[in-house]
């Protein structure tokens, strides 16, 4: 069934999400805001389609049922197919748990929120591609949308910063992201093919379009003035193809520099970009 929402809100927007009775959804530990009493909170390790993920009831049914050697070996795939997706997501700096909201007895209804100021936006999955977004963008789904990492590698992800941990969204259903600020979207295609953005400005963007990095300028005067003055660093994200891309119009870092200079600690004077203090 659909999953019924509504985001709400302005500078710091949530989504209120209306359940049908037996509906789930899922957020990532840290987005849930408040639920009504109809509405049960289970704490797990895994995703929804992982082995872990499955209802508990229906794994100590199938156990029963099977016997001892069926349901010790699908538990022990169980315990694998846990640890890999939580090896997987500690390594991305993820948040090691899910938690799961059933409606029971009627309609009941869940609120969450990003964990910045910005916009929220639900994308509907038909199954037929995938969205992928950029680390901590996750706050809640429909049990039938699978959580997967996607670690970008090779040169990519070493050059990339934000570029080298995404999240990737597959199957039927409606998925929650949030971001900073407010979201523009946009389709390479309309842009001759190509866009290049700043690389903490990249929310999310669908299956099809091609992610890479590259130098702001080359090893010339104008390329150590981009990058030591104007306040990018060396690289910048390319988004090229033809599909949905969301940008962000706030980045973390600057978010952060804005806080640390209002409390008196920026030490990065007029330069930014290769002269930030910034650690992240």
């Amino acid at each position: 069934m659909t999953l019924q929402q509504e985001i709400v809100g302005n500078a710091m927007q949530m989504a209120v999400v209306s359940l049908q009775s037996g509906q789930t959804v899922y957020c990532e530990a840290g987005k849930f805001l408040f639920k009504t009493a109809n509405v049960t909170m289970e704490t797990r390790l895994s995703g929804p389609s992982g082995g872990g993920g499955q209802s508990q009831a229906g794994a100590g049914g199938a156990g029963g049922a099977s016997g001892a050697g069926g349901g010790m070996g699908g538990m022990l795939r169980q315990a694998m197919g846990t640890a890999m997706q939580v090896g997987q997501r500690a390594l991305a700096g993820e948040s090691l748990a899910f938690q799961y909201f059933t409606s029971t007895g009627g309609e009941g209804t869940v609120g969450f929120a990003g964990v910045l100021p910005g916009e929220m936006r639900a994308l509907e999955l038909d199954g037929t591609r995938a969205w992928f977004a950029e680390k901590d963008a996750f706050v809640a789904a429909e049990s039938t949308v699978e959580f997967g990492i996607a670690f970008q590698g090779g040169k990519t992800g070493r050059s990339g910063g934000e570029g080298f941990v995404l999240e990737k969204f597959t199957g039927r259903g409606t998925v929650i992201i949030a971001g900073a600020g407010n979201f523009i979207d946009l389709n390479p295609a309309d842009f001759g093919g190509r866009v290049d953005v700043d690389t903490g400005c990249v929310v999310a963007f669908e299956e099809g379009i091609q992610y890479g990095v590259q130098r702001v300028g080359g090893l010339n005067r104008q390329g150590v003035m981009n990058a030591v003055f104007g306040g990018e660093g060396l690289s910048l994200a390319t988004l090229e193809g033809n599909g949905r891309v969301i940008l962000q119009s706030l980045t973390i870092e600057s978010l952060a520099n804005a806080l640390r200079k209002a409390q008196g600690g920026d030490k990065q004077g007029p330069t930014g970009g290769l002269f930030s203090t910034n650690a992240g």
